[in-house]
């Protein structure tokens, strides 16, 4: 006669079908050994490491936009501050030019005058021109001398420098002698003083 009792092999065959396939008995055996709760917890902890990772996910969109328009910003305002540079610079150096446009007529009345006094005569006055390659902001020559004259409104030591190079190549072009001087608006003590070392005339206005 067979026993109609399985046995504990084919019940735990059964048992392991049933846990594979039937999802009501899993919840069913978890709530027994106490596992839904944990599982629920587990659940919970899911949702809630989801709804944490959309919200840095938000965090950061909100961020990267708000670096692009600090960056687009930051790009606006460099763009002002180079277009207030180009603008300052041409400002200056149109000014720079009016300046030593002004202070050259005074300088040629102040040459003149001196060259009146010494009983010079002149003969030619002329700006911007060019000598043996040098480059001389004014040149006046009398019935005696050749004056060559750099002009700047805040001459450097390299002025003077560039103007004791000048005489040289002038002087070829010339038999009378050549007599450099320095005029400017803020010539510094140094400066002049350096000038007047090498025998250049200073005029300061």
């Amino acid at each position: 006669m067979q026993n109609p009792m399985a046995s504990d092999a084919e019940l735990k065959q059964r048992f392991f079908e049933l846990l594979k396939s039937d999802e009501e008995f899993r919840l069913a055996v978890a709530g027994l050994l106490g596992l839904d709760t944990v599982i629920n917890e587990l659940r919970k902890l899911r949702e809630d490491f989801l709804l944490f990772v959309k919200e840095q996910e938000k965090r950061w969109e909100e961020n990267n936009k708000r670096w692009e328009e600090a960056f687009k910003r930051f790009e606006s305002i460099e763009r002002k501050l180079e277009e207030h540079d180009k603008r300052f610079a041409r400002i200056e150096l149109e000014l720079g030019a009016l300046s030593e446009a002004t202070l050259t007529k005074f300088v040629y009345e102040e040459v003149e005058r001196f060259a009146r006094e010494s009983g010079e005569k002149i003969i030619v006055r002329r700006r911007n021109v060019r000598i043996n390659g040098a480059e001389i902001d004014m040149l006046i020559e009398t019935d005696r001398t050749v004056y060559i004259i750099e002009v700047k409104t805040k001459p450097r030591q390299r002025q003077v420098d560039e103007l004791l190079n000048k005489i040289e190549l002038v002087q070829k072009a010339f038999t009378k002698p050549v007599k450099p001087i320095l005029a400017g608006v803020y010539i510094g003590d140094e400066v002049e003083a350096y000038a007047k070392s090498k025998h250049v005339d200073v005029i300061r206005y």
